[in-house]
């Protein structure tokens, strides 16, 4: 290990503070190899290294990149983790050369820029797959948009709705959580290389050129907020994902209901249910379960993160490690939740007889009571007109009297605008996603 002082060191002293890095860390390397990259062709520009050896590492880095992505550049649990292995790799090949890519640089600043660029690249990643949920949500809409649904509050019946009106809700949902993720990305978009262990170092290296090999918009100026800041980004990231799961899991759970004997208003495809052990009749909703429980374990995931990441004064401390395995862990649950429900959505059955059944006339109520309202009668005579009609057994509503045409209501879904916002989002996304390719590729070339 490369921080050794050769000292005897104790086997399981060393699993324990070893953890599961050398499998954790396979995710990061291809980002380790980037950022080392950069850091190599910056301490060229700056005269720091010489232009024949950053080439070489860069050479090399690029062939660990590549390895690292068809999984075959595995990390010997005596390396540790990414860091080690790749410097140790650079040093079989190159000799002196490969021990010089760390002047300039702690292992600090190199582990968090390694998973900051893993986290940028993870959430436009992420984004992507809400940007494919949100469509399908609006094509759900769009093809069932005058299907009547009965609304819920408390779970009783309460104002008629459609299967449209319902489907934009979560494609609305979806494009907050879109547009906050901008914000998210802002975070992430800052260099900290150059930071070292959080103080700096002293050498004329040049932070702005590195930020700018690597598609960062800026530079993460103070070495000790550098530091700092390990857990506050990967916090409001998971955060993101638990928000953008708080939207999917009232989904899920109408879904849940809707496809009950009871209701009937859905079925639920054979390939998302499975069987029981037991009852030849069964079709459980299982992916609709885990799905529903999924977006509750990305909540904890937030909070165990929040609560290892707390706590802590200035700068490093060895408890950071910790946050790496549940932060990459809980962001591939989040990839694989919203892969997997934007397969669902379309393949979704409206059962169309069974919700205009149970459009009942107390639906209208409301309705009722504002065409009184049209006609002179103040509001609370309408509303008790109508109650009383409900309870003598009279109620008998004019259905086609009134309609909601604002912006969102049953008869104005706005779906336009709805599509053209989630258009600029993924716009958005993929142009940032650009600029990530366009600087490796550049980085990689010599």
């Amino acid at each position: 290990m490369l921080w050794a002082k050769d000292l005897p060191l104790d086997v399981a002293i060393h699993r324990f503070t070893v953890g599961e890095d050398p499998d954790t860390d396979l995710v990061l390397l291809p980002f380790d190899a980037l950022g080392s990259a950069a850091h190599a062709k910056m301490l060229a520009a700056t005269g720091l290294l010489a232009a024949d050896d950053a080439a070489a590492l860069v050479r090399e880095l690029e062939r660990i990149a590549n390895l690292a992505r068809q999984n075959a550049f595995p990390i010997p649990p005596h390396l540790e983790d990414c860091h080690t292995a790749i410097e140790a790799d650079l040093t079989r090949s190159l000799g002196a050369v490969g021990q010089r890519i760390h002047l300039g640089r702690s292992r600090n600043d190199q582990v968090i820029l390694a998973f900051r660029l893993y986290l940028r690249d993870a959430l436009l990643r992420l984004g992507l797959r809400v940007s494919d949920l949100a469509a399908a949500f609006v094509a759900f809409a769009r093809a069932h948009q005058s299907i009547p649904l009965p609304g819920y509050t408390h779970l009783r019946r309460a104002m008629p709705s459609t299967f449209g009106m319902w489907a934009a809700a979560f494609a609305e949902g979806l494009l907050e959580e879109l547009e906050a993720l901008q914000s998210v990305y802002q975070r992430l978009d800052r260099c900290p290389l150059g930071s070292a262990a959080g103080f700096g170092v002293p050498l004329p290296i040049d932070r702005e050129l590195t930020a700018k090999l690597l598609g960062f918009s800026k530079v993460q100026r103070s070495p000790i907020d550098v530091q700092n800041s390990r857990g506050r980004h990967e916090v409001a990231m998971l955060q993101w994902t638990a928000s953008t799961g708080g939207v999917l899991e009232k989904f899920l759970w109408d879904v849940s209901l809707y496809s009950t004997e009871e209701f009937g208003f859905l079925k639920l495809p054979d390939a998302f249910t499975t069987g029981s052990s037991i009852m030849p009749q069964k079709k459980n909703p299982d992916v609709v379960e885990l799905a529903r429980g999924r977006c509750r374990e990305l909540r904890g995931t937030a909070s165990l993160v929040d609560q290892i990441a707390s706590g802590l004064p200035s700068s490093y401390h060895r408890d950071l490690q910790l946050l790496k395995r549940p932060v990459i862990l809980g962001l591939r649950q989040a990839e694989e939740l919203f892969g997997v429900l934007a397969r669902l959505v379309p393949a979704l059955e409206v059962e169309a007889g069974a919700t205009t059944a149970a459009s009942t006339d107390e639906l209208y109520a409301a309705h009722q009571a504002y065409v009184y309202v049209q006609g002179g009668m103040p509001f609370r005579e309408a509303y008790r007109k109508v109650a009383q009609q409900i309870q003598e057994g009279t109620f008998a509503p004019d259905r086609a009297a009134l309609t909601a045409t604002h912006l969102g209501g049953a008869g104005n879904l706005g779906l336009e605008a709805l599509s053209a916002d989630l258009a600029a989002a993924r716009t958005w996304i993929e142009a940032k996603g650009v600029i990530h390719a366009q600087a490796e590729e550049a980085l990689w070339a010599n």
